[in-house]
């Protein structure tokens, strides 16, 4: 207690000046003294941020991380959702071989973080909460020694004063005595606790680059980590594509033609063919073929089952314009036309051709030009317009009517033009390319053609369906009848046929006259 008493007083005079304080640190350890409180500070800092970066529980056993890490959770329920849907399905393969590299993954990022977790986390923690602490506690211990060393100093020296000897003599008496003897002791002391704290902060100086490493180590073990999953990644993705890639329904309503037929092995799109065939069963005499408006949802259900690759035939045959409907859409929503952007000006430069030989010509030198794909489509289709035009007296679709309302679904400009000169283009240019090659199929494409490639699509019987379409009257209806008020009428099957319609009555022009002007006969379709 008397002891504490006297470091409080000599600490009080040291504080006001009434004393002199000894410093037993040399000015080198000093800044040593101040750099181990922002080590401390920084370690400590790092020590929480990287210990909330582990997604794991720290310090539990590699089991027990792996329950409640949620790269485990995911590829859990990847695994359980492949087994609900099934091996035999695509989604089923891809969660399958998803949730097993969520697995490894989740291997890897637990080995990561024990790793981590043992050689910075721990080390860390070790600087900046015992091994720091330990030498600031030590400084502490030296002032406390070193107050002693001075009251102790303080107390000798007033005692000599007060015997009135001078201070070269020794002071006597026991009391005296007591208290040099006090001094040198707690000089002693000073001077081992001095020496230990001298060591432990200049090791502490000597280690900085063992302190450095950790954060090496950090960096090199988080590199290791991202090659390894980086590695199971990579092995993973070429079976996911092939997976995909073997897998044969996908769409095909939106995409190029040759990564179709790649994909499906086919030299016939599979729209064309399965609504070539199916019209040919069922929808060669139904008049206004490609003109009359299919019902929406029947036409989206249609283009839907058709990209799946799964056909009701019998139920579409009851509805021929569906097939002709989706047919013109599969043509339309090509990301290039059938008859390519690249022989566009070629085809318009042919039509402009007055004379007809020639003309003709042009046309075939341009079709001969076409991507094999593209001339084993068109040739199918042309063939099928041809044979489809043999029976224009009852479905009203001659060859010009059906170029009117094929051509925009066959030909169009790569660059979107004015609307008006889009409409020229193709109430002129493109009529005048596709109606000679229908007129003339046999000389563009000779030989017979097998329609029912793959031999799974027809209907067993044809059906008049006139009677479903407000605009089209049934052959059985007497012909004073037939005529019905313009807006009883159906709308066109494409927005492009609309389009012409508003460019024939703005331009004052009539149908009848580009009928007269490519030869329309009077039975063509009524517009």
């Amino acid at each position: 207690m008397k002891k504490q008493f006297n470091r409080m007083r000599q600490l009080a005079n040291q504080t006001v000046g009434r004393a002199e304080k000894t410093e037993v640190l040399s000015e080198d350890l000093l800044q040593v003294e101040k750099r181990l409180e922002l080590v401390k500070q920084v370690s400590h800092s790092t020590h929480k941020k990287l210990t909330a970066c582990l997604q794991g529980q720290q310090g539990a056993e590699a089991d027990k991380r792996s329950k409640k890490l949620p790269l485990t959770t995911l590829a859990q329920c990847l695994m359980e959702g492949s087994a609900i849907l099934g091996d035999d399905t695509l989604l089923g393969k891809m969660l399958k071989l998803c949730g097993e590299t969520e697995d490894k993954l989740a291997q890897e990022l637990i080995h990561f973080e024990l790793q981590v977790e043992r050689d910075v986390i721990e080390p860390l923690f070790l600087l900046a909460e015992v091994e720091i602490p330990n030498i600031q506690k030590q400084r502490k211990h030296l002032a406390k020694l070193v107050l002693d060393m001075d009251s102790s100093r303080t107390r000798w020296q007033q005692t000599s004063k007060s015997s009135g000897l001078s201070s070269s003599l020794q002071p006597a008496g026991a009391k005296a005595d007591a208290l040099r003897e006090e001094m040198e002791e707690a000089a002693n002391r000073v001077e081992i606790c001095r020496d230990q704290l001298s060591a432990d902060m200049y090791s502490f100086v000597a280690k900085e680059i063992d302190y450095a490493n950790y954060f090496q180590t950090l960096i090199e073990v988080q590199a290791e980590y991202h090659r390894k999953s980086l590695t199971l990644l990579q092995a993973v993705l070429p079976q996911i594509k092939a997976q995909q890639e073997a897998w044969v329904e996908k769409p095909s309503f939106g995409k190029p033609l040759e990564e179709h037929l790649m994909i499906s092995g086919r030299e016939i799109a599979f729209p064309i063919e399965a609504c070539v065939t199916m019209l040919l069963e069922c929808g060669m005499q139904e008049e206004g073929l490609f003109r009359v408006a299919p019902s929406a949802s029947k036409l989206k259900k249609l283009k839907a089952a058709l990209d799946c690759c799964v056909v009701d035939v019998q139920e579409y045959s009851a509805d021929p314009h569906a097939i002709a409907g989706a047919l013109k859409s599969y043509l339309r929503e090509l990301p290039e036309p059938l008859m390519t952007f690249e022989l566009y000006d070629e085809w318009i430069q042919a039509s402009n051709i007055q004379e007809q030989d020639k003309r003709l010509q042009a046309l075939w030198n341009a079709c001969e030009k076409l991507p094999k794909a593209n001339h084993n489509n068109i040739r199918y289709l042309i063939k099928f317009l041809s044979k489809l035009s043999e029976y224009q007296d009852v479905n009203k679709m001659t060859p010009s009517n059906m170029a009117i309302v094929l051509g925009p679904n066959l030909l169009w400009p790569q660059a979107e033009g004015n609307i008006t000169e889009m409409m020229t283009t193709v109430s002129l240019q493109i009529v005048g390319i596709i109606e000679p090659i229908i007129q003339h199929a046999d000389w563009f494409f000779p030989g017979e053609i097998e329609f029912n490639i793959t031999g799974n699509y027809g209907s067993p019987v044809h059906v008049n369906h006139n009677a479903n379409y407000s605009s089209m009257p049934s052959p059985d209806m007497d012909p004073a009848d037939r005529r019905q008020p313009e807006q009883a009428r159906r709308p066109l099957s494409v927005a492009t046929d609309n389009m012409m319609l508003e460019f024939y009555k703005k331009d004052g022009y009539e149908l009848v006259s580009l009928s007269q002007h490519w030869g329309l006969e009077k039975g063509g379709v009524e517009m």
